[in-house]
């Protein structure tokens, strides 16, 4: 009998999709694509540099960049440090003026702050009621030596969707550099970097039915010349990323990104369905809101406060697989930094749940959900004294 919990936590990682794996399996063992990418002086690594390009096609077009734009990273972590610090490395000057977000993922905020320490100064802007960081604030944060704005097209706990379209033009007409954290945005917001003023961008393939430990970053015209490599020995990437390229991971998350692709609206509408039956049920219950702003989000991730009553969080952990808070901020088990910046006291930090949907969930989990979650609401000792 398969006692696995119901998955809901989708904005953490996604089950590889299995057309993936089978791309992926291609390019391993002797009757394999198992060459060296940057071997081209034979069939084998000529061969496997053909896929790693059709893969960087791939990315690029869910996206609309131009393939030689994409430069692969080992994930989103990777490709933020390498677009924060890339920058701030090459200016060739010190000081200056960096402008993010108190809701952005650690990859961001750990970053900024070793930037930080080495003199450079960082404003960390608050989100407004709604969970969202405004044009007007970041245009107001703007300084004379300000040169990289970064900040996050959907958040990842919350689901709140930025508006980088209007951001993007605050700060280009700054002459700043905007880099875009979309890892939990690609294949769920449409995307068309050629129209954006947007001149960095991060994606992860684990986010999006991919493997992990493969990423890309998206290095626009704008900041072409002003990035700096992080990773030496080789000059693979366009000198921006040394390191031989792992064909398989490459070529899943280019086989992952055509998948979003072609199931974009298709998926989208299954997703929403799914989201306005969950919710539908669980506003019902006493005492129960939505973190964020209503509309302005994907439909994929909900934060969710139970502010009254009691919940058995033990008792629904062995039954469905759900989130507190991010990965990142789980692992250190502190509250999250995304609802302390909303307003919520630890309390109500405590009383919050991460609920992400994704392709595999079926409207049959939802009802299973809902009714467990129910029964939690219902009938608990002092859980909440120890936190989720």
């Amino acid at each position: 009998m398969n006692t696995r919990p119901l998955y809901f936590d989708y904005a953490a990682t996604t089950p590889v999709d299995e057309r993936v794996i089978r791309v992926m399996t291609e390019c391993l063992g002797f009757h394999g694509n198992f060459g060296n990418p940057a071997s081209s002086s034979h069939a084998f690594g000529q061969q496997a540099r053909q896929t790693v390009e059709q893969a960087r096609r791939q990315v690029a077009d869910l996206v609309g960049a131009q393939p030689e734009q994409i430069v692969w990273t080992s994930g989103a972590t990777e490709s933020n440090n390498l677009a924060l610090k890339g920058v701030a490395q090459a200016r060739g000057v010190s000081g200056g003026h960096i402008i993010t977000s108190q809701i952005e993922h650690k990859a961001i905020l750990d970053t900024a702050r070793q930037l930080q320490d080495s003199g450079i100064a960082v404003t960390y802007l608050v989100p407004d009621a709604e969970g969202l960081i405004t044009p007007q604030a970041v245009s107001e944060a703007m300084r004379d030596d300000t040169f990289l704005v970064s900040l996050m097209l959907v958040n990842n706990e919350l689901g709140t969707v930025n508006d980088v379209e209007a951001i993007g033009e605050v700060v280009r007409s700054r002459q700043a550099l905007f880099h875009v954290d979309a890892a939990q945005g690609a294949g769920k917001v449409a995307i068309d970097l050629s129209r954006l003023a947007v001149d960095l961008m991060s994606f992860s393939a684990h986010k999006l039915y991919g493997p992990k430990g493969i990423g890309a970053l998206y290095v626009g015209p704008h900041a072409q010349q002003r990035l700096q490599a992080q990773i030496h020995g080789g000059g693979h990437e366009g000198g921006l990323r040394s390191g031989t390229l792992a064909t398989h991971q490459i070529a899943g998350m280019g086989a992952a990104f055509a998948l979003a692709a072609d199931a974009f609206d298709e998926e989208k509408k299954a997703i929403v369905a799914l989201r306005e039956r969950l919710l539908e049920q669980l506003l019902s219950l006493p005492g129960v809101r939505l973190n964020g702003s209503a509309s302005q989000r994907i439909p994929h991730t909900l934060s969710l406060t139970f502010s009254e009553g009691e919940f058995n969080s033990a008792a629904l952990s062995h039954s469905i697989a759900f989130s507190a808070t991010s990965a990142c901020n789980s692992a250190s088990n502190a509250p999250s930094h995304v609802l302390l910046a909303l307003g919520h006291d630890a309390r109500l930090a405590g009383r919050t749940i991460r609920l992400s949907l994704g392709r595999f969930t079926t409207a049959e989990d939802v009802d299973k959900a809902v009714e467990l979650i129910r029964t939690a609401c219902a009938s608990a000792p002092a859980f909440w004294a120890t936190g989720l």
